[in-house]
């Protein structure tokens, strides 16, 4: 039986440090834009999800004030449009079942600001989330998100 010769390995074969560190330098540019474009969509969409929220609440306030001839006391706040208060005036009739299910959270996990008298709308109560950064005012996504923008 006769062996084959044993070939030398070629100098060639397999990757350079170099070519291996541009691939790696390519990954991480393409991993950053795409980060920073999927971190401002949801960024976004966060803002737009708090602006339906409050769209959402005002609407149901409006029924509310409809039927109970009033909109819900700051002390009686947004659960007014999920359980009937205690203290709610006789002259309206309450709607059985409320006006919403549960009253959300803004997109950041904090709850909805409702003040009334109005400071800052036109209608008779503020209702707002503060954004971002959970502070009244700021710019950008950090700005108040209310029913007076």
């Amino acid at each position: 039986m006769k062996r084959k010769p044993v070939q030398p390995r070629s100098k060639q074969a397999g990757f350079t440090l170099t070519e291996i560190m541009v691939v790696i330098f390519i990954i991480g540019l393409l991993s950053t834009v795409v980060l920073f474009n999927v971190l401002g969509a949801r960024t976004d969409a966060q803002v737009k999800t708090a602006r339906t929220n409050v769209s959402a609440l005002s609407n149901a306030l409006e029924q509310y004030s409809l039927d109970m001839y009033d909109y819900p006391t700051e002390q009686q706040g947004l659960d007014a449009l999920v359980t009937q208060p205690a203290d709610a005036s006789n002259a309206g009739s309450y709607r059985r079942g409320g006006y919403i299910n549960k009253v959300p959270l803004d997109p950041w996990g904090r709850p909805f600001v409702y003040k009334r008298p109005a400071e800052k709308s036109q209608r008779g109560y503020d209702l707002y989330s503060l954004g971002a950064d959970g502070q009244e005012g700021g710019e950008d996504e950090n700005a108040d998100i209310g029913n007076w923008n």
